[in-house]
């Protein structure tokens, strides 16, 4: 489960109608493949950040762990240090059962022998072929490397002919106490004892060294967390541009009276996390950040257009993320923040497509939109475990949760607020569903989204407090591993505080994304979707957003705008990734008089 990037407090002297910093996962994106989780999967991380392990000893844990394994199982045949030969073969680990079907599983490098033919590089002019032949076919004795060879002219050590010997030994005495044997020659076996006598010693000293690395292995576990604190961070440099369109802002006639344009430009952010972790069950993330590309919605007379990248804070530092996660129960994880709190980053995502830094170049292409409603920063949240299917995640995030003037404005319980829950579903092991529920205060009308119609009230009316209820789901189905296809649907309700009437939104989209497209760790997507749209408005007369130019009266917008997305990340290596993307919006604003809007971008992203 991943971990957070969000928003830094907005200014509770001027609230914008769309969130100038996205609460988005930029650097925690990074960290997925360099961090192993501390936690169990009921920590509230969002799914794009796994956590550290911060265990100081773990290599060194593992080491002792191999060869305690390699050593309880009899069968090591370990490559001298000195021979050539053996530098890129893996000793014996384990013996097969007799019940699987004669191939050993993925992690072990050697197979059973059943016949000496089996072996590449032994042959019947071989000095020692029938020595092999029998011990194959008699006792089940040899074993072979993965790559098919017996690699029998290097050299071993005495105590590892005095492991394989005894462990041909046990397997003959298996074999007798299951009756697998009816006879046994007498003198194999009296030679065999005679082998296990003289190397007696040397497997007594092997089991000696046993007991001590056992020791060695517990004094690590016992001592093998300290606080660790570990930095990741990402730069991100795009160029960005649109196209020149004719804007109907009233669109009562029909007639566009503004020009939308941005110029090509060339931006840049960068943010860092610091993941500390006091109990190897806790992490407190603490995020920075800094960046120039704003929301071109001015510029362009709608906010269609938005970049799903935008980090504007005029190259000030910033505390994108202050949130601390821990364990409540080995399935219920609690996060708890003054910033990074919010259903973006605390409910698990769905969508293959999410992330700002290598996903969709869109902000409608992010995710469904009623998951940014309230535009919320601090609060608290959890994440239950119910199952190995079944998650429930929930979050009470406030907007300006600092403010303390105004209730109106902001503070924990006032201003722009923001309650909800996801159900999280993996009916199969190819599917993924997500079930949002999302209630929200907004005391002006704005649902707080930034995309599509996130205004709920003419802009000639007074400011009006609205409660909203949001639904919707998102689903993704793994149809192999290169095709993944799924898509997303919401609906909001909002009514106002002091007004009768309601305004009602939808907004879907269809996706397919195409992992390794033309080299392993490459991302391709295509998107095809309706941003918000009011499709009813029910409030009085002056106050309806749809026919505002017109007086204002009841009614939802007649025309809808589609979007539709390509993108290709090119991953150039583990650290750089290149991403050209291209969308484009028919009908802008659901107006159909608007000219088409498209929007191209080229983003580069550096992890580290």
């Amino acid at each position: 489960m991943a971990s957070v990037l969000a928003t830094a407090p907005v200014s509770a002297l001027n609230l914008p109608e769309q969130p100038v910093i996205e609460p988005d996962n930029q650097v925690q994106e990074s960290t997925e493949e360099n961090l192993s989780q501390v936690v169990t999967p009921a920590e509230i991380t969002p799914p794009e950040f796994v956590q550290p392990d911060i265990s100081t000893s773990k290599v060194a844990e593992n080491k002792y762990e191999n060869i305690l394994k390699k050593s309880r199982e009899k069968i090591q045949f370990i490559s001298s240090s000195n021979s050539p030969e053996s530098k890129n073969t893996q000793p014996l680990t384990e013996e097969l059962d007799k019940n699987d079907p004669g191939v050993a599983d993925s992690d072990d490098p050697m197979f059973q022998v059943n016949s000496v033919s089996q072996l590449e590089d032994v042959q019947p002019s071989d000095w020692a072929f029938g020595a092999l032949q029998s011990l194959v076919e008699r006792y089940g004795c040899i074993a072979g490397y993965a790559d098919g060879t017996y690699l029998g002219n290097r050299t071993i050590t005495r105590y590892e002919f005095a492991a394989g010997l005894n462990a041909c030994l046990e397997k003959i005495n298996e074999a007798i106490a299951s009756s697998k044997l009816n006879t046994v020659n007498d003198q194999d076996l009296i030679l065999l004892q005679r082998l296990q006598d003289e190397f007696k010693a040397e497997l007594q000293q092997l089991q000696q060294r046993v007991e001590v690395l056992e020791n060695r292995t517990s004094e690590l576990q016992a001592n093998q967390f300290s606080t660790t604190t570990r930095l990741f961070g990402q730069a991100v440099f795009s160029v960005q541009g649109s196209n020149t369109t004719n804007a109907d802002l009233f669109p009562r006639d029909g007639i566009p009276e503004r020009q939308g344009k941005t110029n090509l430009t060339f931006t840049s952010s960068a943010q860092v996390t610091l993941a500390t972790s006091f109990t190897g069950r806790d992490l407190l993330l603490t995020g920075l950040s800094a960046g120039n590309l704003g929301s071109n919605a001015s510029l362009l007379s709608t906010n269609m257009g938005r970049l799903g990248f935008e980090s504007n804070t005029d190259n000030n530092l910033v505390i994108s993320d202050l949130s601390y996660r821990f364990l409540a129960s080995d399935n219920l994880g609690i996060v708890v923040g003054t910033a990074g709190v919010n259903p973006i980053n605390t409910f698990r995502g769905i969508s293959p497509l999410e992330g700002s830094s290598d996903g969709a170049i869109s902000l409608f292409g992010q995710r469904n939109p009623i998951l940014g409603i309230g535009n919320g920063t601090g609060g608290i949240g959890f994440d239950w475990q119910i199952s190995d299917r079944i998650s429930l995640q929930g979050v009470y995030s406030a907007e300006i949760p600092s403010f303390p003037g105004d209730i109106n404005q902001g503070g924990l319980f006032g201003g722009r607020f923001t309650a909800g829950t996801q159900l999280s579903l993996a009916p199969t092991n190819n599917i993924d569903i997500g079930i949002h529920y999302l209630y929200s205060h907004s005391p002006d009308g704005l649902l707080g989204t930034g995309i599509g119609d996130s205004q709920l009230i003419s802009p000639f009316a007074d400011a009006t407090p609205f409660n909203t209820h949001a639904v919707g789901a998102t689903v993704a189905w793994r149809i192999n591993p290169n095709l993944q296809v799924g898509g997303w649907g919401g609906f909001t309700s909002s009514k106002p505080s002091n007004l009768s009437g309601s305004v009602e939104t939808t907004n879907w989209m269809v996706f397919a994304a195409f992992p390794n497209l033309l080299r392993r760790g490459n991302l391709g997507g295509i998107l095809v979707g309706q941003p918000p749209k009011i499709t009813s408005s029910t409030l009085p007369e002056g106050f309806n957003l749809p026919n505002f130019s017109d007086g204002g009266t009841p009614g939802g917008r007649t025309d809808t705008s589609i979007h539709v997305e390509l993108f290709y990340r090119a991953q150039l290596s583990d650290n750089i990734a290149l991403t050209p993307g291209l969308f484009v919006i028919f009908n802008p604003d659901h107006n159909a008089a608007n000219d088409a809007l498209v929007v191209g971008a080229l983003r580069a992203t550096f992890r580290f």
